[in-house]
């Protein structure tokens, strides 16, 4: 064992080269004259064995043939000693045409001497290397020690992974099967491995030792991932998954890329189809205005918006390293783009009526919000002051300027709100709405829940406190939420402002909602973490302002269809113009006072269905 972790000494390696040339040599006479050698070839034997060393010799001296380290041998290394092999043969070749046409018409080595010796010294020295290879990797992982794994895909990439795989020799990994739906590869076996069709996964796992699945189909089925990834988790086997190809360094997977898949791989929800040309129309050449740029929707709203050939992204966000974080990024990713970058608060009217002057944006992405429920709950008087009077400066602002289009960014916890982060925005909600009736700027609403991977999101803090060894903490064990991912969220606003009029409130289909003590356990799964043993999960009772279910729509509204399947416009009560900006106005007045139940109060006259919940402001609900 110890041999074989030390490199072979290379003057060994070049010694047994020789030593199989000669071996070779010797069976191609042999094998030419049927085993009684002619009594002039034996004479002239001795010198053609030493030019054959010569030659071979030299050939190997010059391609270092001997410098590999054998146990590592490739593929490229074989081909290369297969034309190191070639190069040999043509110069016997040459050397038999020039002693028969130039000294005396004697081939001095037979032609089919040449060629058996060619094809046996060829397969010599490359089974040499490949037994070395084989011996050394047995020895190293032996056959019992090694993980089982499954790779999912028997295509291209399955076997692509299969050879990162063995190729990493640090890694004590057996291919134990494959799957795949192809009828005609199943029950077939590739590279010595056999293909089972997918309806045997869960018998596999159960009557097997797997321990890690791979997924190499890069366009497999939203559901059928989801399907794939819940029934290992069932058998506590881990899931890992092949990137793109395009991700593959010099197009070759390495054992490294391979990651472990993420929570939003098991939401399930298929792919998003945009009318890209309806898009772009909508935003090609335009001057663009993002409000909470380096925030998670807004960010991810540059990025998409990005694509679409903009004159001019106008970046507004008062969070100053996020933003230049994203800045660099931009300037990276898409050097073409016109990218103003502003360190700015909403809530300065001043600032924004300079921006809004210099940068005429046309359309208006209203990200730039407070969102934390139980932060809002204590601080009533921020949440007005950002999402009500933040909102109605851009908001008027967008129509003095003649901007074309304001899409703003809602939430599902403004329908029934039962806290203040709620009810502020569906006071926003309501605002935009009545501008809608006077203006000509085209005011619409977008309406979604929680996403993932979003700051302050609950995956990101289960991960942390995954991380740390736990415990998860969850406020309720019958808590529910609706979840989308970023991009989706992004795409869904994009689409949504592509296909407005003006005045809609548009919902997006969220899919079912989640149980978070679900989605913690599976999260916990996912680590390689058995829960009650490795981690702990603690309930720490729902926070102030807190839903247990959350709502898209209103008990009083319903919804409309749109050209778009994934996305409906919301039947909502319409509010008379002068009206709200009258109780607005009496709103933002409020915040002088720093009082929070006279704020709050005020929010549940303008919102008659926001009860609280939870909160120390139920009491202004009786």
């Amino acid at each position: 064992m110890l041999a074989f972790k030390n490199n072979t000494p290379r003057w060994l390696i070049i010694l047994i080269d020789i030593a199989l040339v000669m071996f070779s040599v010797l069976m191609a006479f042999l094998l030419r004259f049927n085993f009684q050698i002619e009594e002039k070839w034996l004479k002239l034997l001795p010198e053609i064995i030493g030019y054959f060393i010569l030659i071979r010799g030299i050939s190997f001296l010059i391609a270092r043939t001997y410098a590999g380290i054998i146990r590592y041998t490739s593929t490229q290394d074989i081909f290369r000693l297969f034309l190191v092999m070639i190069s040999g043969s043509i110069i016997f070749i040459t050397t038999s045409l020039v002693t028969y046409y130039f000294i005396d018409e004697f081939y001095l080595i037979p032609f089919s001497v040449i060629i058996i010796e060619f094809f046996t010294s060829t397969l010599l020295l490359a089974a040499f290397r490949i037994i070395i290879k084989i011996t050394y990797l047995e020895l190293l992982n032996p056959a019992k020690g090694k993980t089982n794994v499954i790779i999912f895909g028997a295509g291209e990439a399955g076997i692509f992974t299969k050879r990162a795989l063995e190729r990493d020799a640090g890694t004590k990994y057996k291919i134990f099967a494959f799957i795949d739906d192809d009828h005609n590869k199943i029950g077939k076996s590739i590279e010595g491995v056999k293909v089972f069709n997918s309806n045997k996964l869960d018998h596999l796992l159960k009557t097997n030792n797997i321990n890690q699945l791979i997924l190499s189909i890069q366009k497999l089925a939203p559901n059928k991932k989801k399907k794939v990834i819940e029934v290992c988790l069932e058998y506590d086997v881990k899931v890992l998954n092949v990137p793109p190809f395009v991700k593959w360094i010099n197009g070759e997977l390495s054992f490294n890329q391979i990651r472990e898949i993420n929570i939003e791989d098991l939401l399930g929800r298929e792919i998003i189809k945009l009318n890209k040309e309806k898009i772009s129309k909508d935003l090609v050449g335009k001057n663009i205005l993002i409000t909470g740029a380096a925030g998670s929707i807004g960010s991810e709203i540059v990025r998409q918006i990005s694509c679409f050939s903009p004159n001019k992204i106008i970046l507004v966000d008062q969070a100053e390293s996020p933003l230049f974080q994203l800045e660099l990024e931009c300037l990276e990713k898409f050097p073409g783009i016109d990218f103003e970058v502003i360190i700015a608060d909403i809530c300065s009217k001043e600032r924004m009526e300079k921006l809004f002057k210099l940068f005429s944006p046309q359309i208006v992405f209203h990200a730039a919000a407070y969102k934390h429920v139980p932060m809002m709950e204590t601080n009533p008087s921020e949440a007005l002051r950002t999402n009500i009077e933040g909102t109605k400066i851009i908001a008027d602002l967008s129509v003095k300027y003649k901007a074309e289009k304001f899409i703003m960014i809602s939430t599902d916890k403004a329908v029934n709100p039962t806290s203040v982060m709620g009810a502020s925005k569906r006071i926003a909600e309501i605002y935009t709405q009545s501008l809608n009736k006077k203006a000509n700027t085209r005011f619409t609403t977008t309406r979604f829940g929680n996403v993932l991977g979003s700051n302050g999101s609950v995956i990101l803090l289960f991960k942390k406190q995954i991380e740390k060894g736990g415990p998860v903490t969850i406020t309720h064990p019958d808590i529910t939420r609706f979840f989308m991912t970023i991009p989706e969220a992004c795409q869904l606003v994009l689409a949504a402002s592509a296909i407005s009029n003006g005045g809609e409130i548009f919902i997006f289909d969220m899919g079912e909602s989640v149980k978070i003590i679900d989605l913690a356990k599976k999260m916990i799964r996912l680590s390689g973490l058995e829960l009650g043993k490795d981690i702990q999960i603690k309930y720490t009772g729902l926070r102030p302002g807190e839903k247990l279910y959350e709502e898209l729509l209103n008990d009083q509204e319903n919804t409309l269809p749109t050209q778009h399947p994934q996305i409906m416009i919301a039947k909502v009560n319409e509010y008379d113009p002068e009206i709200v900006k009258k109780d607005i106005t009496k709103l933002i007045v409020r915040f002088g006072k720093q009082d929070n139940f006279s704020i709050v109060k005020k929010m549940k006259k303008i919102v008659p269905e926001y009860k609280s919940r939870n909160s120390e402001f139920e009491k202004l609900d009786g």
